[in-house]
C-alpha cells in the first residue's frame, strides 16, 4: 500500500514515474564502473590516448573506468559494440578517424552503424599528424628510398594499424602519387605493427606520431617523413613530406563518444571533465612529447566536426580507390 501511495503523491506534482526513476538515474551517475572500448589492439595511439583519458577521468568521477581493448575490421567492430549499447553513460568508445570518418566508406554495407546518428559524440580529445617510420637496417632514410624501394623487382611492403585507417589511405595516395603499388599490410592495431617493424618482418609503417613517438627517440625505428603542412616542434629533424616532394597531408584524432539517446546531462558532464582534464599541465606536457595537439570542441562541436570529417573522407576513399581487402 505504501508503494502505491508513494506513486500517487508522484502523480499528484505532475510528473511520471518515468520521469521520475529517469531524474534519479542521471542524478546519481555515474554509481558504477565505465567501460571505454578501444576499437583497436593494445599499444597504439588510441589506446595510449585512451588510457590516459581513463586515469584523468576515473579521479574526476569517482568511479573506475574500465579499458576494453576490441580490435578488428578497421576499428568498426569494437565501435559496433557501444553503438548496440544501453545509452545509460557506463558504455563508452575512443571514437577516431578511422571508426568514425574512413572506416564506414572503406567497409561499406559491412559497417552496421551511422558514425553520427547513431552516436552521442562528447568531446575531440587528440590530434597529430601521421609519420612514416622504417626498420633501421631496411635502408630507407628518405622518401626518395621509399620510391626507389617501391618500384625495386620486391617492391616495398607498409604497415598500419588496419584498414580503413588513415595511414592506410595515406598508403594508398602515396601508391597513386608514384604510379607504383605499395603492398599495404593490416594490422589489428599499431602495437603490433610496429613490432612487426622493428623485428624486420616488415620494413616500414604508417603510423600516428603519439604511438611512433617512443620509438624514434629510442632508435628502434627511423623517421623518414612526417605528413603535416610543417615540421613539427618535438621531431624538428624529421622532414614533411611536402619538403621532400609529396604534396600530402594526414592528421589523425581521437576522441570520445556514447551511445546514441545517452542522456544530454551526462554527455554535457564528461564534455567539462574531458576538457578540464586537457587543460592540465600533466596531459598538456604528456600529449607535447607525443606530438599531440588537445581538443577544445563541445559536444555540438565534437558532433560537427565528425560530420564534416564524414563528408571530407568518403569521397577521397572512393577516389583512391581504397577498400577493406
Amino acid at each position: 500500500m505504501r508503494s502505491v501511495a508513494r506513486r500517487s503523491v508522484v502523480l499528484g506534482i505532475g510528473a511520471s514515474p518515468l520521469l521520475a526513476m529517469g531524474a534519479r538515474a542521471q542524478g546519481a551517475w555515474p554509481s558504477q564502473s565505465i567501460r571505454l572500448v578501444v576499437p583497436f589492439a593494445p599499444g597504439g595511439t588510441t589506446d595510449l590516448v585512451a588510457r590516459l583519458v581513463a586515469a584523468g577521468l576515473q579521479e574526476k568521477l569517482g568511479v573506475s573506468i574500465v579499458v576494453e581493448n576490441r580490435a578488428g575490421a578497421g576499428a568498426t567492430l569494437g565501435s559496433e559494440t557501444v553503438a548496440r549499447a544501453a545509452p545509460d553513460g557506463y558504455t563508452l568508445v575512443m571514437s577516431n578517424i578511422a571508426s568514425h570518418a574512413i572506416s564506414p566508406a572503406v567497409y561499406g554495407s559491412k559497417v552496421r552503424y551511422d558514425p553520427v546518428r547513431d552516436f552521442a559524440h562528447i568531446a575531440l580529445v587528440v590530434s597529430n599528424p601521421t609519420v612514416w617510420v622504417a626498420n633501421p637496417r631496411a635502408g630507407i632514410r628518405t622518401m626518395a628510398d621509399v620510391v626507389a624501394r617501391a618500384r625495386g623487382a620486391g617492391g616495398l611492403q607498409v604497415a598500419t594499424s588496419g584498414a580503413g585507417s588513415s595511414n592506410h589511405l595515406l598508403v594508398v595516395q602515396m601508391s597513386r602519387l608514384i604510379g607504383t603499388e605499395i603492398t599495404h599490410v593490416p594490422f589489428r592495431g599499431a602495437g603490433p605493427a610496429m613490432q612487426a617493424v622493428i623485428a624486420g618482418q616488415v620494413p616500414m609503417m604508417s603510423d600516428s606520431l603519439p604511438s611512433a613517438a617512443s620509438h624514434i627517440r629510442q632508435g628502434s625505428v627511423v623517421a623518414v617523413a612526417m605528413c603535416s603542412a610543417e615540421r613539427h616542434p618535438s621531431f624538428p629533424d624529421v622532414p614533411t613530406f611536402r619538403e621532400q616532394g609529396f604534396p600530402l597531408e594526414s592528421d589523425s584524432w581521437f576522441g570520445l563518444s556514447a551511445p546514441a539517446g545517452t542522456p544530454a546531462p551526462i554527455i554535457e558532464r564528461l564534455n567539462r571533465e574531458v576538457l578540464s582534464l586537457l587543460q592540465t599541465a600533466e596531459i598538456r606536457t604528456r600529449f607535447a612529447e607525443l606530438g599531440g595537439t588537445p581538443g577544445t570542441y563541445s559536444a555540438a562541436d565534437y558532433n560537427s566536426f565528425i560530420i564534416r570529417e564524414v563528408a571530407k573522407w568518403a569521397p577521397l576513399v572512393q577516389a583512391a580507390g581504397a577498400t577493406a581487402d
